[in-house]
């Protein structure tokens, strides 16, 4: 019997308060692993009106400014108004940080000498940045293999910024947030239920100061600039039956951290798959990559994706799971959701085989404390904001699909 369902999923642009503190938090992260690759970084933000608290663990050789770097973040997402009650020049940054705990520090410390040399003995006597699970997932929906409900949220949030930035829509806000919710047959994608955005905007526009007028604006130049340029050509349309919501409550110009406090970390499904896969709970930003919370998260998504770029499932997920200062994972499950061509025992024996999943071993095949010097000392903070799955624009290291010839090779 035929199963028709809608699922949802929500984006953020990078305006949004918890994601200035994810952006923040990796900015720091970019600046220290940059000039010292062992440093150890737990680095939490709290925004508020006029307020940004920087808090949390940091064990480093580098020098850097905290203070400089906030404001630098703060002002490149758009938050350079005061009359906003929020800006880059204004706010007041206070840092209160502390050093890791060596109790935590001592089951990742061992043989840091050998840490990316590439050699296994040293990849199994390092151990877990802490104990936990996470999952990773793929699907064969668009072409990035993402769900694509959140694929589609976070092109709008994306665009919101194009078109701000680019002076296009100049009234609009850096605060802002999308939703899409799509139509599902037999778990295939078949149309376009509603499409929801909700953004910051000036409180008059090329001097209109009547709100329904300003919504009437904003709707209109959303449709056109947003919503037709992120769907384009796509085989899957909005069309009369699709429903367009934008700025539901009616107004919307209080906004960022003036209209709400943020926080890192606060947006684990935005970060990932928008709810359509299972989650380990842990956040991402601000935490360097001796975390598993992030580094093997990114490391699941790969196994997943590569499974799926061969054919060999139409969605899967992948769990991992670690004790603290334990190297090889606890515990490995590949799921296919009935939708496999080989059997699961097998593909999670291949997986076994081929995927490197000891946290020294992800944090070397990854490069994960060596930033690419062609983005500049950025690469942590270029994920932070619009998912770190799915990203084209990003030439991320578990994005690529070079384990598809290794496994179909190895389940031929």
């Amino acid at each position: 019997m035929s199963r028709r369902y809608l699922f949802t999923s929500e984006s953020v642009t990078e305006g949004h308060p918890d994601k200035i503190c994810d952006q923040i938090s990796d900015t720091i992260l970019d600046a220290l692993i940059s000039e010292d690759p062992r440093s150890r970084v737990a680095a939490e933000v709290v925004v508020n009106t006029g307020l940004v608290l920087i808090t949390g663990e940091v064990s480093s050789k580098a020098t850097v400014n905290f203070i400089d770097l906030a404001r630098q973040k703060i002002a490149e997402i758009g938050y350079t108004n005061a009359d906003n009650g929020f800006s880059a020049n204004s706010c007041s940054v206070l840092v209160a940080l502390d050093e890791q705990s060596a109790d935590i520090a001592q089951g990742v410390n061992v043989a840091q000498e050998n840490r990316g040399t590439g050699n296994d003995e040293a990849f199994d006597s390092i151990g877990a940045g802490d104990q936990g699970l996470m999952f990773g997932y793929a699907c064969n929906e668009t072409p990035e293999l993402m769900p694509l409900p959140i694929s589609l949220a976070h092109r709008l949030s994306r665009q919101l910024a194009v078109v701000r930035k680019s002076g296009q829509l100049g009234y609009l806000g850096p605060d802002g947030k999308t939703q899409v919710s799509v139509v599902y047959e037999d778990g295939k994608p078949v149309g376009i239920d509603t499409i929801l955005i909700s953004t910051q905007h000036a409180d008059a526009i090329d001097g209109v100061t009547d709100n329904d007028a300003i919504q009437k604006r904003i709707r209109d130049d959303l449709w056109e600039s947003t919503v037709k340029t992120v769907f384009g050509d796509a085989q899957l349309q909005p069309d009369d039956n699709t429903r367009l919501l934008v700025n539901p409550t009616g107004k919307f110009v209080i906004g960022g951290p003036q209209g709400d406090s943020g926080l890192t970390g606060r947006k684990i499904i935005v970060d990932t798959y928008g709810g359509s896969a299972r989650h380990g709970g842990g956040a991402f930003s601000g935490k360097d990559p001796t975390k598993v919370d992030r580094s093997a998260a990114y490391a699941c998504r790969h196994v997943a994706k590569n499974i799926v770029a061969a054919g060999l499932a139409e969605k899967c997920e992948v769990q991992v799971s670690y004790a603290i200062g334990v190297a090889r994972p606890v515990s490995i499950m590949v799921d296919t959701f009935g939708t496999g061509t080989v059997d699961e025992e097998k593909l999670l024996e291949a997986v076994k085989e081929i995927f490197e999943l000891r946290p020294a071993g992800i944090i070397h095949a990854y490069g994960l404390q060596s930033l690419p010097g062609d983005r500049g000392g950025r690469f942590y903070q270029d994920v932070a904001a619009y998912g770190h799955f799915g990203r084209l624009d990003l030439d991320l290291p578990w994005e690529q699909l070079d384990k598809v010839d290794a496994l179909k090779a190895r389940l031929s």
